[in-house]
C-alpha cells in the first residue's frame, strides 16, 4: 500500500509499504477513504516529539470502511462506514469504564508503556503519534489495522460526506472537551488562544453551548478573519497588542469564565525561551499559559487541550492560585463524545467541514504538511484522499 512516513524533521514522504494484516481477534483493516493533517502532527514533523523512527506511518484523524475483521469483532462488520477515533481504548480497564478512554491503562505497550520507578501507568496508545503512545501505524495510508475494534470504529450515516464526519475523529471531540472542562454555558465570557483547527472547533462549540463573548487569539490575519466572520469572536492579533491587556479592558477588567490554551507546547516565546528550549532546558514554552492565567477572572477555569512536553519556563502558578484558578487537561476522551457530536452535526447545529481549505491526493502529503506547516495559501485544514 502508499502510506505518507516519517524520515526526520520536516522530512515525510509517500512510500510503499507492507499492508497491515490482522494480529488479534478484536483488529479490523480499514480501507481509508479520508485523513487529515491534524496540527499535533505538525510537532512530529518538526522533530519536536521524542519516540520517532524512521519509516514511521503518520496520521490519527482518518476513517473509511471495513475491509477486514477478526472473529471476535462484533461492533462493526465488513462493508461498514466508521470513523476511527484517534484514541486506542480497550473498553474494559478502570478508566475505560468510567469514559476516560485516553487514560486506558492497557493499549500502550511501546518504550512509553513502561511502568516507570514509581508504576504509575502509561496513557493509552494513539494511531500515528510516536513510540512513547504506542507506535501504532497511523491513517495517513490506504489501509490500516485497527486494534480494539469493539470499542473505536464508530458508524456514520451515508448522507452525511466524509468531510462532515471525519473531524469526529480528534479535533471536533477535542475542541468540545475544552469548552465542557473550561464550564463554557448560556452566557459565558471566553478567551481561545490559538486559532488552528482545533481552536476553531472550541469556537464553534462554545457558540453552540451559548457563550456570550468570545476573545480569539492569533497572530495570522487569515485565520483571525475567518473565526470573525464564522464565529463572531474578538479577533486579537498578539504581534500587534498584549492580549491579556486588551481581554481585561474589554471585560471590566475582571477577565473571562473561561479560557482554552489551543496552542500548545511550540508557543512563541520570549528570548530566553527560545534558547532555554533549544539546549532542551525547557521542553516547552509557557507564553500561552501565562497569558491564559493572566485573562482569566478570579475563580475562572483555564482549560488546556493543547499539547505540552516535559518542563515548562515561567508557569505563574502563584498567580494562578492567587486568582483561585481551576485548570483541566489533557488528551481527549473521543468515544465519549462521538454519538453526541455526530447527532449535532445531523441537526446541523455544528458543521466542521467548514474550515476545510485544502483537499488533496494522499500521493502529495508531503507538500500538504509544508503548506500547513508554512501557513502559506491560507491554509486552515488540509483533508488527504487515497
Amino acid at each position: 500500500m502508499r502510506a505518507l512516513t516519517y524520515q526526520g524533521s520536516k522530512d515525510v514522504r509517500v512510500e510503499t509499504v507492507a499492508d497491515p494484516v490482522l494480529e488479534a481477534n478484536d483488529d479490523i483493516i480499514l480501507r481509508v477513504t479520508a485523513t487529515a493533517i491534524c496540527g499535533s502532527d505538525l510537532h512530529l514533523y518538526r522533530g519536536k516529539v521524542p519516540g520517532m523512527k524512521d519509516g514511521d506511518i503518520l496520521g490519527h484523524e482518518f476513517m473509511g470502511v471495513v475491509e477486514d475483521a477478526g472473529r471476535d469483532v462484533t461492533n462493526v462488520a465488513v462493508g461498514d462506514r466508521v470513523v476511527i477515533p484517534f484514541v486506542i481504548a480497550c473498553g474494559s480497564c478502570f478508566f475505560c469504564n468510567i469514559e476516560q478512554f485516553s487514560a486506558c491503562e492497557t493499549t500502550n505497550s511501546g518504550p512509553g508503556g513502561a511502568l516507570n520507578k514509581k508504576q504509575i501507568r502509561p496513557p493509552a496508545a494513539l494511531f500515528g503519534f510516536s513510540n512513547l503512545y504506542g507506535g501504532i501505524p497511523g491513517g495517513q495510508a490506504e489501509l490500516v489495522r485497527v486494534p480494539k475494534a469493539n470499542v473505536g470504529p464508530f458508524k456514520v450515516p451515508n448522507t452525511l460526506s466524509d468531510e462532515k464526519v471525519l473531524f469526529l475523529s480528534d479535533i471536533l471531540p477535542t475542541g468540545y472537551q475544552a469548552v465542557l472542562n473550561a464550564g463554557v454555558t448560556q452566557g459565558s465570557t471566553v478567551a481561545i488562544f490559538g486559532a488552528g483547527p482545533v481552536g476553531l472547533m472550541a469556537a464553534a462549540c462554545a457558540r453552540m453551548l451559548g457563550a456570550e463573548q468570545i476573545f480569539m487569539v492569533d497572530h495570522h490575519a487569515y485565520r483571525l478573519e475567518f473565526a470573525s466572520h464564522t464565529y463572531g469572536v474578538v479577533p486579537i492579533n498578539f504581534d500587534e497588542v498584549d492580549p491579556a491587556e486588551v481581554i481585561m479592558a474589554n471585560t471590566s477588567y475582571r477577565g473571562v469564565d473561561a479560557v482554552i490554551d489551543a496552542v500548545g507546547f511550540e508557543a512563541k516565546g520570549s528570548a530566553l525561551e527560545t534558547v532555554l528550549t533549544g539546549l532542551k532546558v525547557e521542553t516547552s514554552s509557557g507564553a500561552a499559559l501565562r497569558q491564559c492565567i493572566a485573562s482569566a477572572r478570579r475563580g475562572g477555569a483555564i482549560s488546556v487541550p493543547g499539547v505540552y512536553t516535559g518542563f515548562i519556563h515561567g508557569f505563574l502558578f502563584g498567580d494562578a492560585f492567587d486568582k483561585g484558578l481551576s485548570i483541566k487537561m489533557g488528551q481527549t476522551h473521543v468515544q465519549k463524545f462521538m454519538p453526541e457530536l455526530l447527532r449535532f452535526i445531523e441537526e446541523g447545529k455544528l458543521q466542521p467541514d467548514i474550515i476545510i481549505t485544502h483537499k488533496m491526493k494522499l500521493e502529495d502529503a508531503a507538500e500538504a504538511y509544508k503548506i500547513f506547516d508554512k501557513k502559506e495559501e491560507d491554509c486552515r485544514k488540509v483533508v488527504l484522499t487515497p
